[in-house]
């Protein structure tokens, strides 16, 4: 395929923008070669400056559930771009959006908007802290919660990537007041409730992970956080900015059956805008301000755009959630043959190739991929139109807009890769 033109914008970046893209992953660096410069998309597929066309599973890493450019999402953004684009003060789509997610996702009492995942996390952390007057959070390794300062310990995905550790600029004092520990290790968070329980604030988590790719939760470890989060007074944070609206309308508290004290949400709620939120228990809430003295602002929250494109996404997956069914058809027909030396971990659309032959379960096992094939593998699949993340430890996601041929394509195309 052409990359003439992609190659010539790369250049152009790199002069004024950090690596030549503004989000790290994007850079190739985690398979080598040149990112392709995206022109436009329709449905299932994005079309690269060179006019090259990809099936498209990476979908702005999450948000575009009904794919690109999809109807409902359009028609809303044309409707209110004749209102205007911020104010700067409430209106009446804030409240509704705000209505329609404490009715789809029950613990959700009272919610307040943002603008982005990182915003989402940092406030839900802070009112975690100023509700419970302690400092400690538990993460776990391999989890991203955003560029929070204190949760760039063992981050994930494009740290992974990148091959960072953790972050320079973040001072050893807000990364002391963070505990990170082995996903889905039981044992390692009743060892830390029983040796600081009364200074850990929260757990945060990403109930299924999506940044070292798509690990499951064990049985009985999200039950168990549960548990132990009530027993010693501290808050359960679900990190449903990935899977919120993804593994099920309700996300992934909904299909686990675990109800947190908090939840942060993002990428799909702004219909492919930038939007996000957090919420949670009304008791907890109500310390946010200007009800209470944990002090959250932003002056582009809510604005008028993002709101109606996150308020006709959930209206409609509301009035279509068959489409689940669709979509979970649609993954797992995807990932139905697992090739060798392989291991296919999927929970709902969300899905990932991990080139390991061992079960993948945390970061530990995750890390152990063989990178440099998977480089391999992206390059052959994007050769012949097919875009899956430019990272190992990124999760894919399957669309309402892939079709069933869509899928057949992509399933020979990495059929001939292992021939």
């Amino acid at each position: 395929m052409k990359s003439e033109r992609s190659e010539a914008w790369f250049t152009r970046a790199q002069a004024v923008i950090p690596g030549g893209v503004n989000s790290p992953v994007r850079a190739f660096r985690g398979v080598g070669g040149i990112p392709r410069f995206i022109e436009r998309g329709q449905g299932s597929r994005i079309f690269d400056t060179d006019g090259n066309s990809y099936i498209d599973y990476v979908g702005s890493w999450g948000p575009l559930l009904l794919g690109h450019r999809p109807e409902p999402v359009i028609n809303a953004l044309r409707e209110v771009l004749e209102a205007g684009t911020s104010f700067g003060a409430p209106t009446e789509r804030e409240v509704e959006l705000a209505e329609l997610i404490a009715q789809t996702v029950p613990s959700m009492e009272m919610v307040r908007l943002v603008n982005s995942g990182t915003e989402a996390t940092m406030s839900a952390l802070r009112l975690a802290r100023g509700f419970t007057s302690r400092d400690l959070v538990i993460k776990f390794e391999g989890c991203y919660h955003g560029h929070v300062d204190s949760l760039l310990v063992k981050g994930g995905s494009g740290m992974a990537t990148l091959g960072i550790a953790d972050s320079a600029g973040v001072p050893k004092a807000f990364a002391e007041t963070t505990i990170s520990l082995p996903f889905n290790s039981i044992s390692a968070v009743e060892k830390a409730f029983a040796e600081r329980g009364g200074q850990i604030a929260a757990v945060i988590v990403e109930p299924v992970v999506g940044n070292m790719g798509c690990v499951p939760p064990a049985p009985g470890f999200l039950e168990a956080l549960r548990e132990l989060t009530a027993r010693y007074g501290s808050l359960l944070i679900f990190d449903e900015v990935m899977t919120g609206f993804r593994v099920a309308l309700g996300g992934a508290q909904q299909r686990f059956g675990i109800q947190p004290d908090l939840t942060t949400l993002g990428k799909i709620i702004g219909g492919g805008l930038p939007m996000a939120a957090y919420g949670g228990r009304a008791d907890i809430m109500k310390k946010v301000a200007p009800l209470g003295p944990v002090y959250q602002a932003g002056t582009l929250s809510g604005n008028p755009l993002a709101v109606a494109a996150g308020l006709a996404m959930l209206r409609y997956l509301i009035a279509h959630a068959e489409i689940y069914a669709t979509l979970e058809a649609r993954a797992a027909e995807l990932t139905a043959w697992t090739p060798p030396g392989v291991t296919v971990n999927r929970v709902g659309s969300m899905f990932t190739f991990f080139f390991s032959p061992d079960r993948v379960t945390d970061w530990e096992s995750a890390k152990k991929c063989d990178t440099a094939r998977f480089g391999k593998f992206f390059h052959f699949l994007l050769e012949r139109g097919v875009y899956i993340a430019p990272s190992q430890f990124e999760a894919g996601f399957v669309s309402a807009a892939h079709s069933e041929e869509d899928i057949r394509t992509t399933v020979k195309a990495a059929r001939e890769f292992f021939q």
